[in-house]
């Protein structure tokens, strides 16, 4: 329960946001909705919105509003007229809560964090908060666990899941967004000694359920799905271990129990399961790179599997997989230069075709210009309005037409010159929300959170 009531306030002036411009009204018949949670309101990086901006000037859809962000992968969490963003300022995690069409702040949640990361990538939060009804719950990079009020930033409850559960930092922390299933918080956990999966209270935070094997916390989300009539819950786990292990978990959402342990890891020791699982029609895709790949499982009834199909031809490393009318769209390669889109039929794992998107662009640097060949690199996709927003690793953003015969451009902008552009783009209300998590290499503006007229014209 919380402490004492309190008024929700009313957005005010936020000093760290630059306002520029009031976004178009939404275009009669337009669908809309929130974007509650990581990968959107079917957790599978799909929209329904529609009636949206297909084509834009050189510069991009109009910026409406733009926030200097401290560190972090986080992407927001939107419902109705609150945004929700986590990230790292200075020596503290930051939970603000935003307007999503202005910027204005209604009120922030803060706690002190020391998280330094390994291999010199950013320290702040990597999975992203998550609202249900009047609450929001978010997870830290030190496995910092928090429930508070959407309307007021009151905390519920909170636990520290790397005290209680004796959980290393491995790798890069704890990145994987927890998931909300009826009455339920789901986290990919990764206890050294179990569980690896845990079920929490979601209005007490007490433990549920555990369940699974000592396979450790990857960086993959949970997902939900119906399968023969039963509620499942998908995580693919898999952390730092010699030799590594991890693999697919398939989970009863009620009870924990473990339906089946499909092994799929690398075998390099410095390797991570990052992607989600993709769930569609009663099979569950999985893929990783480092030379892991990627296998279909056909789900069966009574919570049994059996394997479809493994391939070489796609190996996602940390941006799930889209799945669109019986196939897979997603970027297979580790790194930069060996990053290529990949188009694969579901049930055969027959690829229907590869590109690479890639163009000139002219840089200019101290007032010179210097041609380069940029392209996406490893994107992030989101499938929308007949189409697939695509936003590339360098800050580029693209409409993309995406069907078993082919892959066609038909918009492209660049918004920023940044690196680690690695968190996907959240679509509500025809705005688009974008995280550029690096300093411009171009223009020097700082990492921001911005936010971007999609609405198509009246």
């Amino acid at each position: 329960a919380l402490p004492s009531p309190m008024k929700a306030p009313a957005p005010g002036p936020n000093p760290d946001v630059r306002f520029w411009k009031s976004p178009k009204p939404l275009p009669p018949g337009a669908v809309t909705h929130d974007w509650k949670s990581f990968l959107g309101p079917n957790h599978n990086g799909t929209s329904t919105e529609t009636k949206l901006l297909r084509h834009w000037p050189q510069g991009g859809p109009t910026l409406v509003w733009e926030m200097r962000k401290g560190a972090g992968y986080s992407s927001p969490a939107i419902a109705g007229d609150r945004l929700i963003y986590l990230h790292r300022v200075d020596n503290r995690e930051k939970l603000e809560c935003l307007h999503p069409e202005t910027g204005a702040k209604y009120w922030e949640f803060n706690y002190p964090t020391q998280y330094q990361d390994r291999y010199g990538y950013n320290n702040g939060p990597r999975a992203s908060p998550v609202i249900d009804g009047d609450r929001v719950y978010t997870i830290g990079a030190e496995g910092k666990l928090h429930c508070l009020k959407l309307e007021t930033g009151q905390q519920y409850w909170k636990r520290d899941l790397a005290a209680e559960f004796k959980i290393p930092q491995d790798f890069f922390g704890a990145a994987a967004t927890p998931l909300v299933e009826g009455d339920l918080l789901i986290v990919n956990l990764g206890a050294p000694r179990g569980p690896t999966v845990a079920a929490f209270h979601k209005l007490t935070g007490k433990l549920a359920w555990g369940a699974g094997d000592q396979w450790g916390p990857s960086y993959a989300s949970p997902v939900p799905a119906t399968v023969h009539g039963e509620r499942r819950v998908f995580v693919l786990a898999g952390g730092e271990s010699q030799p590594p292990t991890g693999g697919l978990l398939s989970i009863n959402a009620a009870s924990g129990a473990l339906d089946f342990s499909f092994p799929w890891r690398s075998r390099s020791y410095e390797s991570v399961n990052a992607a989600s699982p993709v769930i569609a029609d009663n099979h569950a895709f999985v893929s990783a790179s480092y030379k892991t790949g990627g296998a279909l499982v056909e789900l069966r009834p009574g919570g049994k599997y059996s394997l479809a199909w493994t391939s070489q031809e796609i190996g996602t490393h940390f941006n799930t997989a889209i799945h669109k009318d019986g196939y897979l769209y997603g970027f297979d390669g580790r790194n930069e230069p060996d990053a290529s889109l990949v188009a694969i039929e579901l049930k055969t794992g027959k690829v229907m075709w590869r590109v690479t998107p890639e163009w000139d662009e002219t840089l200019v640097f101290d007032g010179s210009e210097r041609k380069r060949r940029l392209g996406t690199y490893r994107g992030t996709l989101v499938a929308v309005d007949g189409h697939f927003l695509c936003l590339g690793e360098l800050g580029h953003l693209l409409w993309l037409d995406l069907s078993p015969r082919g892959y066609k451009e038909l918009a492209r902008a660049w918004l920023f010159a940044a690196r680690e552009t690695w968190s996907a783009p959240v679509l509500s209300r025809g705005l688009l929300y974008v995280s550029q998590h690096a300093p411009d290499f171009l223009r020097q503006t700082p990492p921001r959170l911005l936010c971007y007229d999609l609405r198509a014209p009246q």
